[in-house]
């Protein structure tokens, strides 16, 4: 498998950052500006998501792609969207839902 750089799942999802990637804190997270908490609270308050863009966009993602693809979170590496895993099955349906909507605009 393979990302084919499309940018969708980036725009579609939110990014929840596991234990060692919030307590690294090289990612910025939606509720930055409070400071970190202990990961339990994060979890719970939703502290350890990825900021996002006004259009609800990851903020990694810059033109179309991902400013750090090389060092994006684990939960980022392990989906693609060509993956027969049966656990990413809704997410897959709900990218091709939004790339066949784009292609009526």
């Amino acid at each position: 498998m393979e990302c084919h750089s499309c940018g969708v799942c980036c725009k579609l999802f939110v990014i929840n950052l596991n234990k060692e990637e919030y307590e690294l804190g090289k990612y910025k997270t939606i509720f930055a500006e409070f400071g970190t908490v202990d990961f339990e609270e994060a979890e719970l308050t939703g502290a350890n998501l990825l900021a996002q863009n006004e259009d609800e966009s990851c903020i990694y993602l810059q033109e179309g792609k991902c400013s750090i693809h090389d060092s994006r979170p684990q939960v980022c590496r392990n989906f693609f969207c060509d993956s027969d895993e049966e656990w990413f099955k809704s997410m897959i349906e709900k990218i091709e839902k939004y790339k066949a909507k784009q292609k009526h605009l």
